[in-house]
């Protein structure tokens, strides 16, 4: 058989903080992949996505959808959206949407440093208890933690499913002050971004943390059952 050994109370305390840990950094690994212009075209490109009534064509939709994500992820000031202009010479946001815009800047920035603290926490647990605990308990921890991060996902998917409004709307109220995520239906923000885009990005939030959170699962069940088919070394 494998490796045995009792768990010490600091292994117990160090596969707790690693249900903690994982399944934020799966979450928000998820979230990386998805702010990308390859997830604007796929979601623009899903069936019964709902065209901009205002007058955005496909194209148009794709180039200003970009720019804003663009500045989500670069380090300019609130201008590089402001000076925006259509062929018109109307500016692309109001003061309001450029505010939020600003806001949302400023949440992707600090998800994106939780991001790599929990991601450099969990490889931290994993290793700490490979190298003083043993690797079987490691390997455990990963698939506890795994299985903690689907139950999670899980939850939300329901409520995704049952109660999508809900959960947008409660989201929103955590994050942002007042109604300050409020807009008009002809706002550029609301045209490029529709409540259909969010219903996509939440379901495939949750969907590919599901994924990887069972990617895990398998890799850490495939290697204790290999470990407990290993007969011990002889002495």
């Amino acid at each position: 058989m494998g490796e045995q050994k009792p768990m010490a109370w600091w292994a117990r305390v160090a596969r707790v903080l690693l249900c903690v840990t994982l399944p934020v950094a799966l979450l928000l690994t998820t979230v990386r992949l998805l702010l990308t212009p390859a997830f604007v075209r796929l979601d623009y490109g899903l069936p019964g996505f709902p065209q901009d009534p205002y007058g955005f064509s496909a194209s148009g939709r794709i180039y200003w959808a970009d720019i804003a994500l663009e500045y989500l992820l670069n380090d300019e000031p609130i201008s590089f959206l402001g000076d925006l202009q259509f062929e018109d010479g109307a500016s692309v946001y109001n003061e309001r949407e450029l505010k939020h815009m600003l806001d949302v800047k400023l949440l992707v920035q600090d998800a994106m440093s939780v991001w790599l603290a929990s991601l450099a926490a969990s490889l931290v647990i994993v290793l700490a208890m490979g190298q003083f605990g043993g690797k079987t308990q490691a390997w455990r921890a990963l698939r506890a933690a795994s299985l903690t991060t689907l139950a999670v996902m899980g939850v939300l998917l329901v409520l995704i499913a049952a109660v999508f409004q809900f959960v947008f709307v409660g989201f929103h109220r955590m994050f942002f002050q007042g109604d300050s995520w409020l807009f008009l239906y002809s706002d550029t923000l609301i045209r490029l971004f529709p409540e259909r885009f969010w219903l996509t990005a939440f379901v495939a939030i949750v969907a590919g943390t599901i994924a990887l959170a069972c990617l895990l699962w398998l890799v850490s069940r495939e290697a204790l059952r290999s470990m407990a088919e290993t007969p011990p070394a002889a002495a």
